[in-house]
């Protein structure tokens, strides 16, 4: 059976990069499976409460995001959500990165054991995670990215293994789209967002555009993260701009140098 193995950090992160290519994959009869692997803690809490501000509660936090995932993943139509249980580590500098049980501290061979044991019972033909950089240097992706590239160098299972990936181009177009709308302004942009990679870079760009509303509902489920989720603030008619594409970097595996499927050639 083809399968789809999404390895992610936080619960929202399979939507923002995979969500489309997880549900294209659902609905074309391939296996999807999400492995999460930290329960969100460091998000914000009921009623819009930060981090370190009084009346956080990490346990809280917990409940309210896993019940987000449950949401999410039905509207992507994913099969199997495995949860690695591990406690936020939150964005880079946080306090929480200084905790003994935060996930960008724990033994990393152990970690990946676990990971290695859901590779040997889905056995993926594709596995998706971040880069070394987990993206945007966020400590808890990088973990992820240590921990799926240790995992399929152990098994040798998936036949390929790609990194998410945001194209500068896109970038450049997202900010040329809210800066002719107004809407940069309203956000507090005033030049393309410092990160992702060139377009040089990308091995595989797929068109998810008909699964641009899927997404969009699935990144709504994690509502309580939506101060944080500037995506959600977007008009309608720019879902197709952001939601319709989603863009990797292939690591292992043969292929073209430029492809529009994940699955192309396997069977």
């Amino acid at each position: 059976m083809l399968t789809l193995m999404a390895v992610h950090a936080h619960p929202d992160d399979e939507v923002i990069s995979t969500g489309g290519v997880l549900a294209k994959a659902a609905a074309s009869g391939i296996r999807t499976v999400l492995v999460t692997c930290t329960n969100g803690e460091q998000g914000d809490g009921p009623g819009g409460v930060k981090p370190g501000e009084p009346g956080h509660d990490p346990a809280a936090v917990r409940e309210l995001r896993l019940q987000e995932l449950k949401k999410s993943a039905e509207l992507l139509g994913i099969q199997h959500v495995e949860l690695l249980g591990y406690a936020d580590s939150g964005m880079d500098g946080w306090d929480a990165n200084h905790a003994a049980d935060s996930f960008a501290n724990v033994d990393l061979d152990a970690a990946t054991d676990r990971l290695v044991a859901l590779m040997e019972q889905y056995r993926p033909q594709v596995v998706v995670t971040y880069d070394e950089n987990g993206g945007y240097g966020h400590p808890d992706h990088i973990q992820t990215h240590r921990v799926a590239v240790a995992a399929t160098d152990r098994t040798g299972i998936p036949d390929r293994l790609y990194y998410t990936a945001v194209p500068q181009s896109g970038l450049q177009m997202m900010f040329d789209y809210l800066k002719a709308s107004g809407l940069a302004e309203e956000l507090g942009m005033e030049e393309p967002m410092n990160f992702g990679v060139s377009d040089e870079m990308i091995t595989t760009t797929v068109d998810v555009a008909q699964y641009a509303e899927a997404k969009f509902e699935a990144l709504r489920a994690h509502a309580s993260q939506g101060d944080s989720i500037f995506l959600l603030q977007l008009p309608e008619e720019a879902k197709p701009i952001v939601f319709g594409a989603e863009s990797f970097i292939r690591v292992r595996g043969e292929g073209p140098d430029k492809e529009d499927d994940l699955f192309a050639g396997l069977a």
